[in-house]
């Protein structure tokens, strides 16, 4: 199906909630001019519209395959990723000292929203990789960054992030593979990991693994865990990919979605000749591990956004082409496009309203990093407590979008062959990796309303309360203090059981402060502006006012959750 990059929403975004003119003000993103920004915004788009959009149904209908010489992609797509390495976007947000291009993250993201709203499943692969870039940035040795940072920032070799294993998955503590030491500085990799995306492929000339394993005599639990780096390949002398590093992928797992994205399971060390090197101190991998996971779940979040902006621009094309049934009250009895239809106008205009929410939320998430990355202190503290907000709600919010996209097409939604069923099936594990969105409800509810004291959260309600104007947002802000500072004296089982309907009530109240600062900025007569006004008097008059339903889930206590014995759940 066509696909029309959202160039000119993201501009407004990236200027009106990101404040980009403020970034390039710096000397840090100098860099990031206006004509740089529309430059790469419209390369981009152009590039996924051309070489990426073209396989997004190959990759699901085809998709990766495994074969016992490795993964092998479909027709397409090695060239579609060379493209993308010759392209350089891969080096927009990599800092110039590793071989990029130093532009902001916020620009970096609005990159991935193009590329995954064209072809989410293959947009994983470079995902994946920003994550292991920011990992080595900030944790790896300086001969690690020289030797790996310039390959991984072009694409040239692509990153993986490797947590589960079959018996330890949120519980990380209970990972049992191993690392022992080789005697000359590197060690010996042994065991299995699951669920690793793009953990084996044909498109790039080497994978680095980032693993997580146990040393000898390590502390039990999360004391214990040492991160690795592993390549496929080994440097050689020259710092090139050499030898078959004893890295097998085993199989690859057989989803409901995201068939162009293989999800391996990887086996290190089959013939005992893995070989890892340590990244950062030993028995501190989780804390370098997180690094990349809070990348991770910001560019997870973002994966709401690009399926959410696929499915809308689906249903709004079958809703402007399918003709059905006259207009209830209207005189003429003839039929008209669906679109003319009150229910339909309703679930497109929320679709709207919704995406546009999420990426101001996600892209807000961005700007902090960057803000962040200049020593803003306050920056870095706001982003801690709106990432887990950024992941869940964008996730939440893009499996939303997606299954009204499929009523919007009524039966032919349920047909493989519209292509709207995949935006669902690709969405559906957007909830749940890269830490599932319970656990970012208990993240927010369990350590972020408490930091500073509880003044992060304080700052965030004070700026959304400076700027509202409209009187449901403005209650809505309100009501979230209120739960806030009750859920931060609650007992954990009480916290726990309201943290969900408080994520999601935080969440949509940042999304209107956002979204009625970009009504504001929104003048002027064209179709993009009337459509952003329109979306936003939605999310404030309608959508605002159900988070408000959630204050009753979000004060209630635990006591019905634990009414009967776990066995009675059975009955």
């Amino acid at each position: 199906m066509p696909f029309t990059p959202p160039v000119a929403d993201q501009r407004f975004v990236l200027t009106h909630v990101v404040g980009v003119g403020e970034l390039a003000a710096t000397d840090r993103f100098a860099a990031a001019s206006d004509d740089v920004v529309d430059a790469v915004l419209e390369g981009v788009s152009q590039f996924a519209a051309g070489e990426w959009a073209p396989l997004a149904r190959t990759g699901d209908t085809v998709g990766a395959k495994w074969t016992p010489d490795g993964v092998v992609m479909p027709d397409g797509f090695a060239q579609a990723y060379h493209d993308y390495v010759e392209g350089g976007w891969g080096t927009i947000g990599v800092p110039e000292e590793h071989g990029g291009q130093g532009l902001p993250f916020a620009i970096q993201t609005a990159v991935l929203d193009t590329l995954g709203s064209a072809n989410m499943g293959f947009a994983l692969c470079p995902t994946l990789t920003v994550g292991a870039i920011e990992a080595l940035a900030h944790h790896g040795s300086a001969e690690q960054q020289a030797l790996y940072l310039p390959h991984l920032a072009t694409g040239a070799w692509t990153g993986t992030m490797n947590l589960t294993e079959p018996q330890a998955g949120s519980d990380v503590g209970a990972l049992r593979a191993r690392a022992t030491p080789r005697g000359d500085g590197t060690w010996n990799i042994k065991g299995t990991k699951i669920y690793i995306s793009f953990g084996d492929h044909d498109m790039a000339e080497n994978i680095v693994h980032l693993v997580l394993a146990r040393t000898p005599d390590a502390p039990e639990g999360t004391r214990g865990i040492s991160l690795f780096l592993v390549p496929k390949y080994r440097l050689d002398a020259d710092g090139k990919p050499g030898d078959f590093n004893d890295v097998r992928v085993v199989s690859i797992e057989h989803k409901m979605g995201l068939h162009a994205s293989p999800t391996c399971v990887l086996s290190f060390g089959d013939h005992d000749d893995c070989v890892g090197e340590l990244i950062g101190a030993e028995h501190a991998g989780l804390r370098a591990m997180f690094t990349m996971m809070n990348n991770a779940r910001l560019n997870v979040g973002l994966q709401g956004v690009q399926v959410a902006e696929g499915a809308t621009q689906a249903a709004v094309a079958y809703a402007l082409d399918r003709v059905q049934s006259a207009r209830a009250g209207s005189p003429s009895r003839e039929p008209v496009r669906i679109v003319e239809h009150p229910d339909v106008r309703r679930m497109l205009m929320r679709m709207k309203a919704q995406t546009q929410a999420a990426r101001a939320l996600v892209y807000y998430a961005a700007g902090q990093v960057d803000r962040a990355t200049l020593g803003d202190t306050a920056a870095r503290d706001r982003l801690e407590l709106v990432t887990p907000l950024a992941k869940a709600h964008g996730t939440d919010i893009g499996n939303e979008v997606a299954s009204i996209g499929i009523q919007v097409h009524g039966g032919m939604g349920y047909v493989e062959e519209t292509g709207a069923a995949q935006f669902f099936r690709d969405a559906r594990i957007t909830p749940i990796y890269e830490g599932t969105n319970g656990i970012q409800a208990a993240d927010l509810v369990g350590r972020k309303l408490a930091m500073g004291n509880g003044g992060v959260f304080a700052a965030l309600i004070a700026d959304m309360r400076g700027e509202a104007t409209h009187a449901e947002l403005t209650a809505l802000i309100d009501a979230c203090e209120a739960v806030g500072r009750r859920l931060a004296t609650a007992d954990a089982d009480d916290r726990l059981a309201a943290s969900y309907p408080f994520l999601t009530m935080l969440s949509v109240a940042t999304c209107g402060w956002l979204m009625e600062r970009m009504g504001r900025a929104a003048t002027g007569d064209d179709a993009g502006m009337a459509m952003k006004r329109a979306a936003v008097r939605f999310y404030l008059d309608q959508i605002v006012p159900e988070a408000m339903g959630l204050r009753a889930a979000a004060t209630a206590t635990a006591e019905a959750l634990y009414a009967v014995e776990a066995e009675v759940f059975a009955a």
